[in-house]
């Protein structure tokens, strides 16, 4: 999408925001992308929304606040003191992961989710003070009961929150709508014998059936349908509003009842998720008052769960049905706020050298060229510092954790005859090898340009097994991270940050240029017509058997018969608008007379 197109449709999203949508404001903090050890939750999902809702032209800066963690005497208005004493066991932290982490690990998640608590605080400070909607991009932590911590929650942040408000002088009715896959039943617990605070909860599973004063609780099963769920929903919540005379409502907005979620059980579809929130607020909205609103996030697991929130958030925002993706150009324009944040160099001490590590093999050790003409930085740029704290603040070395690599390392090698080498670890001890990326600069291969020359890129989960629906592509020896698109993205942001004109690439094999093809363009009018002729031979197989049939000779050419292989093209991907314009001029959709014509042997 062009600048201009994006910069229209973020004016059109601000002026439908300012006169048609509800004011809406959010509560964010960087430990919200702390990675639940041993959990398939995105650590990025705040990040991702926020960047959707930027894009889009809903939000700004004004919009975000950022909280404080809550204070011991905020949380013991919920949480025993004999629980909070326990919070440095073993046996504590295991009750609430399911497994034994280590001391460090324990220590982030208290602080995580204490910063989370302080959020839904701010969320419902915000809400009260302005009558309005207030987002907390984390939190909804409904399993912690007063005396116990369960299912990867330890302080019951809703409830830390209501409590906050009653110490503030809040005496009206509240309303907490939890609409998570899993039973509120921390949050039930807690005002079990409160009144004025109603728990309202639809979920698969009633896991606690002690009674409550005021609550409501639908146990649906598995396998539940959209027709089944907003059924219930409709027929159960607008009474509540009837007879609790609510004055607030905390909304947990749980997005794990999606049919792909990874630890859900439900069937619930996009549109039926949207339906859902948009149900719930028009509901509240039915009242004849205004109602203070603080939504929550809830579980969500997965790295698509961000969308959910992210198209209801818009919804709610615009009235609009906006629909959230991520590919390179959005998580590129994602990185660039994120380094926008930071000094415009990286700078390691300068007496020291920058080599972190020269752990390199037998024929990299008869390259090396003499330490005295040694590069001392990634590309003239990046030391070895700076690659892992850009690594670690783009977000990508929270993602690995959150693959199940507790202790990523990175390491740097430096030689100009080789390139720079950067690899990415999955543990400290260099055991798993997840990246290699391989790069120099280049001014040699076009007159006034320099590129990011990427002549080795390898990413890989070695504890993964490759499956039917994925099977082995040639070159691999693991599946693959599921980081590509980040990975380019950081290339690209490197790249403006020096100020190269592009990165080049040279595919391997055929199903590394059709995975690039959306984005990489060819050098030369000769290798755009030979992708475009191989292409469209292989058009009717999936990309693996397309990438086999080239490997093993099944493609030939239609006029002599003879085997066409795989001669590895010259891609690029163009920085600045001048490449783009050049490269463009390679495409050659419009002469197909030109593409030379191949196709499948018959006997394959």
């Amino acid at each position: 999408m062009s600048l201009f197109r994006r910069l229209g449709r973020r004016a059109l999203r601000r002026t439908r925001r300012l006169f048609g949508g509800a004011r809406t404001s959010f509560v964010y903090h960087p430990t919200y992308e702390y990675p639940l050890p041993g959990v398939p939750f995105d650590p990025l999902r705040a990040q991702r929304i926020l960047a959707f809702l930027y894009d889009e032209g809903l939000i700004s800066v004004s919009d975000l606040v950022r909280p404080v963690q809550a204070s011991f005497k905020q949380i013991s208005r919920v949480h025993t003191p004999e629980y909070l004493e326990r919070l440095d066991e073993n046996e504590t932290m295991e009750a609430v992961l399911g497994f034994r982490a280590d001391e460090d690990s324990w220590q982030e998640l208290i602080a995580a989710q204490r910063t989370a608590a302080g959020g839904t605080i701010e969320a419902v400070r915000g809400a009260l003070r302005n009558g309005g909607t207030v987002v907390n991009l984390c939190g909804g932590f409904h399993h912690a009961f007063p005396d116990k911590g369960l299912g990867f929650c330890v302080f019951n942040d809703a409830a830390i929150a209501v409590a906050w408000a009653r110490s503030s002088g809040f005496e009206e009715p509240i309303l907490i709508i939890d609409l998570d896959l899993h039973d509120g039943n921390g949050t039930r617990a807690a005002f079990s014998e409160d009144e004025t605070v109603h728990t309202f909860s639809i979920h698969n599973e009633t896991l606690d059936p002690l009674p409550a004063v005021a609550d409501t609780r639908v146990a649906l099963g598995p396998d539940v349908t959209d027709a089944q769920y907003l059924e219930v929903l409709e027929r159960e919540l607008p009474p509540v509003f009837e007879s609790h005379r609510t004055g607030m409502v905390v909304f947990i907005a749980g997005t794990d009842v999606a049919a792909d979620d990874k630890l859900g059980n439900w069937l619930i579809s996009a549109d039926g998720l949207l339906h859902r929130d948009t149900l719930v607020i028009e509901t509240i909205r039915a009242v004849k008052r205004p109602i203070p609103i603080a939504i929550l996030l809830g579980g969500g697991y997965g790295e698509i769960a961000w969308r959910y929130s992210a198209r209801s958030i818009a919804w709610l925002m615009t009235g609009a049905e906006l629909n959230p993706a991520e590919d390179v150009d959005t998580i590129v324009r994602r990185f660039r706020r994120l380094e926008a944040e930071v000094p415009a160099r990286l700078h390691s001490d300068p007496g020291v050298s920058g080599i972190a590590d020269w752990s390199l093999s037998e024929d990299d050790l008869q390259l090396i060229v003499p330490p005295e003409i040694r590069d001392t930085r990634v590309l003239g740029e990046y030391s070895r510092h700076g690659i892992e704290l850009t690594l670690e603040r783009l977000g990508i070395l929270n993602q690995v954790r959150a693959k199940g690599f507790a202790c990523p390392s990175v390491t740097v090698h430096l030689a100009s005859s080789l390139g720079h080498t950067v690899r990415l670890y999955g543990d400290a001890q260099h055991r798993e090898l997840l990246m290699e990326l391989r790069m120099r600069r280049d001014k040699s291969t076009m007159s006034g340009m320099e590129f990011l020359y990427a002549e080795w890129l390898l990413l890989q989960n070695p504890r993964k097994q490759f499956a039917s629906a994925r099977p082995r592509l040639p070159g691999q020896e693991h599946p693959g991270l599921g980081l590509l698109a980040e990975i380019v993205a950081l290339m690209v942001v490197m790249c403006e940050r020096i100020g190269l004109d592009g990165i080049m690439f040279v595919p391997a094999h055929y199903y590394m240029a059709a995975l690039g093809r959306r984005h990489l363009m060819f050098m030369n009018t000769e290798d755009a017509r030979f992708y475009a002729a191989i292409s469209r031979a292989v058009s009717g197989l999936a990309l693996a058997e397309a990438t086999s049939a080239i490997e093993n000779g099944s493609v030939v050419n239609s006029v002599d018969g003879a085997v066409v292989k795989w001669h590895t093209p010259l891609m690029v991907l163009p920085i600045n608008e001048e490449l783009r314009d050049s490269l463009t001029a390679m495409d050659v959709g419009e002469d197909p007379a030109s593409v030379p014509h191949y196709r499948l042997r018959e006997d394959r």
